[in-house]
């Protein structure tokens, strides 16, 4: 069992080494045993489960004295630990075990402990279990050896670890998070490219993806994934196409990191973020570069740092951050609209020589507190349940597109003229009103110049003024729950969905009803009672604002694909400077 015990003496001695993988190492050693190990599980019942768990490792621990550590170091991919037993000085290594393994010339037998040249035969043949361990069966592997040093040795050098005994191959399973796949599924759907990078073993990772499932569009990994060596020595066209083609990029180093986002951004490529995570109860660093298309501008480090470890939290942040915009957008939207109403019912009031819809007041009211209690709530909206499915914006794209600016222009001169209908009705058509013909209504300001069958006074009536305040106040309401979403029907997005604006409305009808209902403030506003014959009009002038928007957005929804149909288009494969050099 000789083996096994060098395995264990290799891994317990570097307890302290600070590097991340001493806790497996730790792990083994309990899993191995102790010499005699058939009357370990008897003998362990006897003791504390604190003692049982690290019993083994304090063991190893009292048998060799710690003399010297030679970090791990990233060039080597390995860490050396020289140790003293009874007279005799052992250098342990572990590490990488493509490094280990070019650094072995002899191997220990696990039948009698003897030690043998390792040929080429037996190398070929570990490495082959190797490769079976980090690729079918998706095992982190470390190899572990070591070497005979002169006694009385002191310190280590890189030069020393040579001439090394081959001990064997330790295989650790780091299984992924259940909502990794789903995650890296959820970017690609919403345009997201996903570069997986890290510093582990080609076959390892290759085999964790396939394991992931998120890469299942590949039919294999062949022109998808590299090792940093392999992408160097590629020639600079080639580089190009690789990384368009990009999935994969295994064994790299800090500085690997910064090339790829370097030549990523070359290539007219936005790098969203770079982020360090962990995979359920990994010790491995995986790094995933996210390359968005158009989206967020990449500055020199990482704009997005993740500060658990569970992937899925990209998907979130990104959702959030693009239920924000939209949001934002939103609140433009309604702002500019109503606004646009407000403007077209004077404008077209005095196109039409009608008198003054609003009064002063009435607009100060409707802009300071109608519209800001819903504006407001609006931020509040949920996510669209296709926030993950629209692909990223172009970086320079105007918040307000011109399609969207034509939307805005339509629901705002709705509401302007419905604001303009409702004060014509009270003349024309109301039962409690004059009936004036249409064309008495224009001639307002000459009432007083010449004989009339009805009284001039009737121009200072409020009513016409209060219906007008009020189809303005309703229809807002109503073109509020338009922005529960830009594209979506209000009847897959709910005005429940977004309490704060239903609560909103609520609390500005209500102020609404006050000033009308309330005499003080009625005569503040310079408004009266309506009765439920004018609210009834009020209703029917108004609601159409949802019918027109869902029209609008039925397109929106129904014509996206032509819009977006050649976003990714590329004039040509090489970068500008390569162009040029050509």
């Amino acid at each position: 069992m000789s083996l096994f015990y060098s395995i264990i003496q290799t891994s317990v001695c570097m307890k302290k080494s600070g590097n991340q993988l001493n806790l497996p190492s730790r792990v083994l050693a309990e899993k191995v045993g102790l010499p005699g190990f058939d009357s370990m599980p008897s003998a362990l019942n006897m003791l504390s489960k604190h003692e049982r768990a690290s019993y083994c490792n304090h063991y190893w621990e009292n048998q060799f004295r710690k003399v010297f550590t030679l970090e791990f170091s990233r060039d080597r991919k390995m860490m050396s630990v020289l140790c003293s037993h009874k007279q005799t000085d052992i250098m342990f290594s572990k590490g990488a075990p493509e490094s280990i393994i070019t650094r072995c010339t002899n191997i220990l037998c696990n039948n009698d402990g003897s030690t043998v040249p390792l040929t080429d035969t037996v190398r070929s043949e570990v490495e082959s279990r190797f490769r079976s361990l980090a690729g079918k069966q998706t095992l982190r592997c470390l190899a572990l050896a070591l070497k005979q040093m002169p006694r009385g040795q002191q310190t280590l050098s890189s030069d020393e670890e040579k001439d090394l005994t081959f001990i064997g191959l330790v295989g650790m399973l780091d299984p992924p998070r259940e909502e990794v796949r789903n995650a890296m599924l959820s970017c690609m759907t919403a345009g997201i490219r996903v570069i997986v990078v890290t510093g582990d073993n080609k076959s390892t990772a290759e085999s964790l993806c396939r394991k992931i499932g998120a890469f299942d569009h590949l039919v294999d990994f062949s022109g998808h994934s590299y090792t940093a060596s392999e992408f160097e020595e590629l020639p600079a066209l080639q580089r190009t196409i690789a990384l368009q083609q990009m999935a994969l990029f295994t064994r790299v180093e800090p500085s690997h990191k910064m090339m790829l986002v370097e030549a990523l951004q070359n290539q007219n490529e936005v790098v969203g973020a770079i982020v360090l995570i962990f995979i359920k109860s990994l010790h491995q660093f995986l790094f995933f570069i996210f390359t968005f298309h158009f989206f967020l501008q990449f500055q020199s480090a990482s704009d997005m740092v993740l500060a658990d470890d569970n992937f899925a939290s990209i998907v979130a942040a990104v959702a959030e951050g693009r239920a924000i915009y939209n949001n934002t957008k939103q609140f433009i939207r309604y702002m500019i609209s109503s606004n646009i109403g407000e403007v077209v019912c004077i404008f077209v009031a005095a196109v039409l020589g009608i008198p003054d819809t609003l009064a002063p007041v009435q607009l100060l009211w409707v802009n300071l507190v109608t519209d800001g209690l819903p504006a407001t709530a609006i931020g509040f909206n949920k996510q669209d349940t296709d926030v993950m499915k629209s692909k990223p914006r172009k970086v320079g794209e105007a918040v307000v597109s011109g399609w969207l600016f034509f939307r805005y222009l339509v629901v705002g001169a709705y509401v302007g003229l419905a604001t303009v209908a409702g004060f014509i009705w009270w003349f024309v058509y109301s039962d409690t009103g004059p009936k004036l013909p249409y064309s008495e209504l224009m001639r307002f300001d000459t009432c007083s110049t010449r004989e009339t069958t009805y009284p001039c006074s009737v121009f200072e009536d409020l009513h016409p003024s209060t219906m007008s305040m009020t189809v303005l106040v309703v229809v807002e309401m109503f073109n509020a729950l338009n922005n529960l979403s830009e594209n979506q029907s209000v009847l897959v997005i709910p005005p429940w969905s977004n309490p704060w604006l239903v609560a909103s409305i609520i609390l500005t009808m209500l102020l609404h009803i006050l000033i009308l209902y309330v005499h003080p403030l009625a005569v503040l506003f310079s408004v009266t009672p309506l009765s439920w014959a004018e609210w009834t009009v009020v209703l029917y002038l108004s609601f159409p604002v949802i019918i027109i928007d869902e029209l609008l957005k039925f397109v929106s929804r129904n014509s996206s694909g032509i819009r977006f149909k050649f976003r990714f288009r590329r004039p040509d494969l090489l970068p500008k400077k390569d162009l040029h050099d050509k």
